[in-house]
């Protein structure tokens, strides 16, 4: 561990590392979604889906290795013993930084399948990008606007549809898929913004996990519900961690039910969609104490510590 050495010399320097890992793993990996165009035929399709897992999960080795060669850090992980690599879940967490993503994907190495995010239809004809994460079976959602659905009523119950489809190469290839309910990093500036009623998180947005569970809800066997905490490092979390700071990773995870109570028309239902979001909101409440209380904890422990004299 590099975290004895001086901050503004690590930063350069593993910033390079990480930016080299992004960048080998996607030189690797958009090939394979050139042969994933070029080969129409399942047998190819699995195999090189097989190969993209591996090249996610050599990312992921890579990324947590660094993250401990530069940091001298604490991972407490809580929750996971009922987990199972061969299960199928919805993963929904808060989100802090861009931290988040290697910090889940190495929560997720040994415990579930790797992680998949869902991406917006249009992305798949970004070159690089589109290609890339396609050869990585991310899944793409398709939405339409209230104004298009009212031009074109027959596209009514097509994204759903769309989306299901493009998740129907995951009904034999166990899958988890990630939603950061928030839909943005937290701080202080956009709670302010949205008068968040929680002190440590956004408001949850429920659109994004309905229309997940309704395009796929039959195929999970869980949802997730993952809390993230970094509790000495309440800033700049990414800049501390390239810079030899990051101290603590807490991920608090709890295993919920997926039943009739959250799978339904979140959209046309308004029933169905005020109790939705009536879930969502006490799952956001009770994570927000999560925080609370283990933050207040850790401030009694340090405090309890007594001073070494010399």
């Amino acid at each position: 561990m590099l975290s004895f050495l001086p901050g503004f010399l690590l930063l350069p320097i593993s910033f390079s590392l990480f930016a080299l890992n992004l960048a080998f793993w996607g030189i690797v990996v958009t090939p394979l979604g050139i042969l994933k165009l070029l080969l129409p035929f399942k047998a190819a399709h699995r195999l090189i889906a097989a190969l993209g897992r591996r090249c996610y999960r050599g990312w992921t080795a890579v990324n947590t290795f660094l993250i401990n060669l530069f940091n001298n850090v604490d991972w407490q992980i809580s929750g996971q013993q009922q987990l199972d690599k061969n299960s199928w879940y919805l993963l929904i967490a808060n989100h802090k930084s861009w931290v988040d993503i290697p910090v889940v994907s190495t929560f997720a190495y040994h415990l579930i399948p790797e992680p998949k995010f869902f991406l917006k239809d249009e992305l798949k004809w970004v070159p690089f990008l589109g290609t890339g994460c396609w050869a990585l079976d991310m899944p793409y959602m398709k939405r339409y606007s209230a104004a298009t659905l009212a031009k074109h009523p027959e596209l009514k119950g097509k994204d759903i549809e769309t989306t299901r489809n493009s998740c129907a190469k995951f009904v034999h290839t166990p899958t988890t898929i990630i939603n950061f309910v928030e839909g943005s990093r937290c701080t202080p500036e956009k709670q302010r913004a949205k008068n968040s009623p929680f002190t440590h998180l956004l408001p949850p947005k429920a659109g994004g996990i309905a229309f997940t569970l309704a395009s796929m809800g039959e195929q999970f066997n869980a949802i997730l519900d993952v809390t993230l905490i970094y509790p000495d490092n309440t800033q700049h979390i990414a800049l501390d961690m390239l810079m030899g700071r990051l101290k603590r990773v807490v991920i608090q995870a709890e295993i919920l039910p997926v039943d009739a109570a959250v799978i339904g028309d979140y959209f046309n239902d308004p029933a169905f969609r005020d109790n939705f979001q009536q879930w969502l909101n006490q799952r956001w409440q009770r994570k927000d104490q999560q925080i609370e209380c283990y933050l207040k904890q850790s401030q009694r422990s340090l405090q309890a510590t007594p001073v070494s004299q010399s």
